[in-house]
């Protein structure tokens, strides 16, 4: 106060007025200073809350969609493995009560118990084991219809007169018609030609069946009826 009085004393300024003038002026900074001056600050943290909210909450959406997708996926894929189990299983025996134990272990374990099922299922399908069985039924048809030898068991074709290693007689031409026919043959089935009155010639091992009447064949001499065929072993 005396500043201000010593100050401005050609102004007219008196002690009481300067008085009133700086009380004046310390009231109004008391109380509109720290009104203005504080007002700033909660506008700019309250902003930035606001945009750090926003954010962590986008975030949080994003993060819960990707979890969801990858459980649906998980769902999805472990169905699909009981499904394929039990198709596999199936496919591989008949047996109920071991395709319920495979499918239920997948449904249990996941993906350990698939592993254990890819262990202990069976080595072939019921397809595979039938194609086998097939291919095994069409071998010993062809083996049993293969023509032998009743004398040596060899080889022979179905159009052999003799067997070609011991010399048995495997067939005979018809008289009339001159195909091949079985020994145990009565008639010709080609001609219709009586067999009965054409004699057979005798072999070693032909008991009971009458000899031929005899054929020149080549390397034998003719006019030998009886004479046993033979030829040399192979």
């Amino acid at each position: 106060m005396k500043i201000l009085y010593y100050v401005y004393p050609e102004r007219g300024f008196s002690p009481a007025m300067t008085h009133t003038l700086m009380t004046h002026v310390l009231t109004t900074i008391l109380t509109t200073g720290p009104a203005v001056t504080p007002t700033a600050v909660p506008t700019a943290t309250a902003t930035t809350t606001s945009s750090g909210s926003s954010t962590l909450s986008t975030i949080t959406g994003y993060l819960g969609v990707f979890i969801g997708f990858i459980i649906a996926f998980i769902f999805i894929f472990w169905l699909s493995l009981i499904i394929w189990t039990f198709r596999d299983i199936r496919s591989r025996t008949q047996d109920l009560l071991s395709q319920i134990l495979a499918t239920v272990l997948v449904a249990v374990f996941f993906i350990g118990g698939l592993f254990i099922y890819m262990i202990l299922r069976p080595r072939q399908t019921l397809a595979e084991v039938y194609e086998r069985q097939l291919e095994e039924e069409s071998l010993l048809a062809e083996m049993t219809e293969r023509q032998t030898c009743a004398n040596c068991h060899a080889r022979v074709e179905s159009d052999f007169q003799v067997c070609p290693s011991c010399g048995q007689k495997l067939k005979r031409p018809c008289p009339k018609c001159e195909r091949l026919l079985e020994l145990r043959w009565t008639f010709c089935p080609y001609c219709a030609t009586n067999l009965a009155g054409s004699p057979l010639q005798s072999m070693p091992g032909m008991s009971g069946i009458p000899a031929m009447q005899s054929m020149p064949m080549q390397g034998m001499p003719p006019g030998n009826p009886g004479v046993p065929m033979s030829g040399p072993r192979y």
